[in-house]
């Protein structure tokens, strides 16, 4: 059972503490980080790392996402969770002094997964990462939550997204909101 801290609108712990099931069945105010990785190409721009999330993730399975991103648990803070999440999902050890608090974003939304009906409704500290040093070969993905990783060239990234033409759950506004 995964506990999570219900919020406010300000992404404060209310001193409710639900389930993380419960909390999408009703879709309770709950936070999440998300990290964004970029790293330095040849053709003088950014790649960014995005994670195929598993096909047996309770939401948006199969698809392209963020480089690491997950929910805080109960008495936990954002930064401790970026983190957490990043040496979980992927393997990557880093520092807090590494990432970048580029906006706080307020999710709503609302799908039918597996034949369950998922709420989602968060308010999200969104991170960047910049390692040039990260060989995707070497990584250690957790296959509950990553099926596999690619860097893809953050331009071409965002149009991609623009233009859905690939299977992804990644937010257009998120993504150009890293930019250096």
């Amino acid at each position: 059972m995964e506990l999570l801290d219900i919020v406010d609108e300000n992404g404060e712990p209310t001193g409710e503490v639900r389930d993380r099931e419960e909390i999408h069945s009703k879709g309770l105010l709950h936070r999440t980080s998300h990290l964004w990785i970029v790293r330095d190409n040849d053709k003088g721009g950014l790649d960014v790392l995005l994670q195929k999330r598993s096909d047996n993730k309770d939401s948006n399975p199969g698809c392209y996402d963020i480089s690491s991103a997950g929910h805080i648990k109960a008495g936990d803070g954002y930064l401790n969770s970026a983190i957490r999440e990043l040496r979980e999902e992927l393997g990557i050890e880093a520092s807090q002094e590494e990432l970048v608090q580029c906006y706080v974003r307020r999710v709503r939304y609302e799908a039918i997964f597996h034949g369950k009906e998922f709420r989602d409704n968060q308010v999200t500290r969104v991170y960047r990462m910049k390692r040039n040093d990260i060989n995707i070969e070497n990584l250690t993905l957790q296959k509950e939550e990553v099926s596999s990783v690619i860097w893809m060239d953050l331009e071409e990234c965002i149009k991609a997204v623009r233009d859905n033409t690939f299977k992804n759950y990644i937010c257009l506004e998120e993504i150009e909101k890293i930019l250096f």
